[in-house]
């Protein structure tokens, strides 16, 4: 039988390079989305080799459906099939409410959400051709709770999880099987780019209930779990794992 393939969409570095790695060591052959960091994603796809997976790179930004098209035509013409997909690829504009502007507004819904509704279209597709797959999107707590500069961010995430309902219940009689993960705050890259980086890490370093904070590791897993047989009745579920973080939140 043919190895089972993964797409994980923004995966040249930080959680989506984490995820990426640990399904070529579950024996899938993968597929590396990036939009500008090529060589990052190179990076990726040798270690992915050296696991004795392959690795398809495919740059591609998720927020345009005719490259989201694309992308899947790659993926048709160089594996014949997809079993599973993680939507990861995130940005956004951290603005508070009344200072966003449209085109902010525009960038953060068509990657953060347009491109899960899009890429999920297209994963269906040839899912249903090998009997089904799975699908797992990142989410955060901005979704449900009020963060400093998220707003766009925020609501995209928060139409990333209604989204992963409605998918969950319609590819459901193809058996495609989808699910959400929301994490707490994370000392990856994407924390650079908040303004109170250092606030948010010493919360998080002192108020999360489980003694310490999130790990990569902590989301990997879970997304592992998700995609595993054992998980086969949650469906349109978003699973938060931040150590208890948000229970203290009001």
């Amino acid at each position: 039988m043919e190895n089972k393939v993964a797409l994980v969409t923004g995966s040249s570095r930080g959680l989506g390079r984490a995820i990426a790695l640990d399904l070529a060591k579950m024996g899938y052959d993968l597929v590396i989305n990036y939009a500008r960091s090529k060589s990052k994603a190179m990076e990726v796809a040798g270690e992915i080799e050296k696991l004795g997976q392959k690795a398809l790179l495919v740059k591609a930004n998720v927020g345009d459906v005719e490259k989201i098209k694309d992308m899947f035509a790659q993926i048709r013409a160089a594996y014949g099939r997809l079993d599973v997909l993680v939507n990861n690829a995130a940005s956004g504009v951290l603005r508070p409410a009344m200072e966003l502007e449209e085109s902010h507004w525009n960038w953060t819904m068509n990657i953060n959400s347009k491109g899960l509704l899009f890429c999920a279209q297209e994963a269906a597709k040839m899912m249903e051709e090998n009997g089904g797959g799975k699908i797992v999107s990142l989410s955060s707590l901005g979704s449900i709770r009020y963060i400093k500069n998220y707003t766009s961010v925020g609501v995209s995430k928060a139409a990333v999880e209604a989204l992963t309902r409605y998918l969950a219940v319609e590819l459901a009689p193809k058996n495609i099987i989808v699910n959400a993960v929301s994490g707490g705050v994370l000392d990856t890259d994407a924390l650079n780019h908040f303004p109170n980086q250092q606030e948010m890490l010493e919360d998080a370093r002192k108020n999360t209930p489980a003694g310490r904070m999130m790990e990569i590791d902590d989301m990997v897993k879970t997304v592992r779990f998700l995609l595993s047989d054992d998980a086969f009745m949650i469906r349109g579920q978003t699973i938060i794992v931040d150590g208890g973080r948000s229970l203290l939140l009001n």
